[in-house]
């Protein structure tokens, strides 16, 4: 059955990672890294909304939020949603469970949650990050940009540098590079230039 397009409500897809050197972004199903101020950039950004009640969805591979420490949970202002094509149930801390990309955007983009929810966030692994970068509505990429060499086992794909254009500057984005145990950071936002229409 086709879905009726006019009770869809697009909204902004942005993947967010922490990427060393070889776009590594994890080891052994943890951060290969420690830096507690960039993790509370990452928290910060992700937890944003502009008005009180409004909500951001987070979608989340499997792998990647077995990772996470449940002691991060509850997050202010996010609900999560789960990919997998084996659970049978949603995990601890998730409100929702989703076999696919395009069934957990739906979820933010139609009834009832359409109203309050204002970004997708993207945060792991490596194909819900590919999911992201390909779909339309994917406007912005938040990149931090390790400066060190980390042994990695999960990557952040490839993009596309002429299509995601870095920022010089930009709203609520630290542009200086930063120090924290020893290791060089810089946050960064990188803008889809091409206008998609829906």
């Amino acid at each position: 059955m086709e879905k009726s397009r006019d009770k869809v409500q697009k909204k902004p897809i942005r993947p967010i990672a922490a990427i060393c050197n070889n776009m590594g972004i994890g080891k052994d199903g943890t951060l290969p890294w420690s830096l507690p101020s960039e993790f509370q950039y990452f928290l910060n950004t992700i937890t944003k909304v502009s008005r009180p009640g409004n909500m951001n969805l987070l979608i989340w591979g499997r792998l990647c939020w077995n990772s996470h420490p449940g002691n991060m949970f509850p997050l202010a202002n996010c609900l999560h949603v789960v990919l997998s094509k084996t659970l049978s149930s949603v995990p601890d801390h998730a409100h929702f469970l989703r076999q696919d990309f395009e069934s957990a955007v739906d979820l933010a983009a139609e009834p009832p949650l359409a109203d309050i929810i204002e970004t997708i966030w993207i945060v792991g692994g490596t194909q819900v990050y590919e999911d992201a970068l390909k779909h339309p509505w994917c406007d912005l990429l938040y990149l931090t940009d390790v400066m060190a060499d980390f042994d990695c086992d999960v990557f952040f794909p490839e993009f596309d540098r002429q299509l995601f254009k870095l920022q010089e500057k930009f709203p609520d984005v630290p542009s200086e590079i930063q120090e924290e145990n020893g290791i060089k950071f810089k946050c960064q936002v990188f803008k889809k230039e091409i206008a998609d229409t829906m």
